[in-house]
């Protein structure tokens, strides 16, 4: 591989290289470059005023895209990386109503892609927003390249990035060891070795049950009692039941060893304080998510975590402060911003389950409409001198 690089004069800064097209040759691209090159995006009308603007494409964004175009309205979905969210990255996903014998995250989001495309719905990717604009009606989206979109109303559906391990050096075996994702590239790569499975969440889980199929031996390590609290039923017995699947309770990893690759790991008792070494060359992290809210700055009230705050789980002083200007309260999924609406992991609160997502987006979609009556019949909002919407 170093020597073919190096005939084509190609360092490590370069990585990844791209050849489209057998002329165009695209050396470390960002994403954007990546999806323009790839003809992933149709041409945008930044100037028009949309029924409503789905930041996020992961399973609750997909599912708005798709009511919301089915029932015409113009939407646009605006996506940082690429469709499917946390849920593109689960192995297998069993307990989604319709599949009993499971299917993947990425099958199930991209067909839900699709979908939302064979309604009307214009999804763009690599497309990361940057700030919420709330002062006046219509609120306005800014993105990282500068474009602006207008809307009636908003979805938040951003989801949340992984926790990374919080390892000295952990960074060098991102890739070469060290995942954040279980799919089957990934299991390809442990095929007859020992892994270990960071978390005790449902998406642990469905690693670790997925990943016993092919490795040689699964540890599970959590920091806690046992993963009653955590993890569905289904998924503990599947790993009770597993001869490959061990679970290590109280445990967390305390240092990483490798060259180029992982080698080993040191792991800690947490009650007995003793540290263990292991020669394991993979480790799967799988301990929850930050949500992706900075770019919301002030616009929307936040929890202590971070996650958007909606319906009744605004307190009365937290929609006073933020200025409420409705005489009703706000909807179910609706923040603090009348028209403004959180979905799936965003949300504080949210069930951290597909299903529910798909559930939360579908709902905001009816909200939407609610929201919508609220417009004059011409579509445009009646606007107070205070630049909000005329209240009910």
């Amino acid at each position: 591989m170093q020597e073919m690089l190096g005939r084509f004069r190609v360092g490590a800064a370069d990585l990844p290289v791209l050849i489209v097209g057998g002329r165009t040759v695209l050396r470390n691209p960002p994403n954007e470059t990546i999806a323009g090159c790839l003809g992933l995006n149709a041409p945008v009308d930044w100037t028009q005023v949309r029924d409503a603007v789905i930041v996020g494409a992961g399973p609750a964004g997909l599912a708005a895209a798709v009511y919301g175009a089915s029932e015409g309205l113009d939407v646009l979905v605006v996506e940082s990386a690429a469709p499917g969210g946390q849920a593109g990255a689960s192995s297998r996903i069993e307990n989604y109503l319709g599949f009993p014998l499971g299917i993947s995250g990425q099958e199930l989001t991209g067909r839900a892609y699709s979908q939302a495309q064979k309604f009307g719905a214009q999804v763009t990717v690599a497309k990361k927003a940057r700030a919420l604009h709330c002062e006046r009606n219509p609120f306005s989206i800014e993105l990282e390249d500068g474009s602006t979109v207008a809307a009636r109303t908003i979805i938040i559906a951003t989801g949340a990035s992984y926790r990374k391990l919080a390892v000295h050096d952990a960074a060098r075996f991102e890739g070469a060891g060290l995942f954040y994702a279980a799919t089957a590239m990934e299991a390809q790569l442990c095929r007859g070795e020992d892994v270990i499975v960071i978390g005790g969440g449902n998406s642990a889980g469905q690693a670790a049950v997925f990943l016993a199929q092919s490795a040689r031996r699964v540890y599970v390590l959590v920091r806690g009692a046992g993963l009653a609290e955590t993890m569905s039923s289904y998924l503990i017995r599947r790993i009770e039941q597993s001869p490959t699947i061990e679970l290590r309770t109280r445990m967390e990893i305390v240092a990483l060893e490798g060259g180029d690759r992982l080698e080993a790991v040191h792991w800690r008792n947490n009650q007995t304080t003793a540290v263990e070494r292991r020669s394991v060359g993979h480790v799967f992290v799988m301990t929850g998510a930050e949500p992706a809210t900075r770019w919301l700055a002030d616009c929307v009230v936040l929890d202590e975590k971070g996650f958007v705050k909606t319906g009744t789980d605004l307190s009365r002083d937290e929609l006073r402060v933020a200025g409420w200007p409705r005489t009703r309260g706000p909807h179910h999924l609706e923040t603090s911003l009348p028209g403004v609406f959180a979905v799936g992991d965003v949300r504080s609160g949210n069930q951290k389950r597909v299903a529910s997502a798909v559930g939360e987006g579908s709902t905001a979609i009816a909200l939407v409409h609610q929201l919508l009556k609220e417009w004059t019949p011409a579509r445009e909002p009646h606007v107070r001198s205070e630049g909000r919407l005329e209240q009910d």
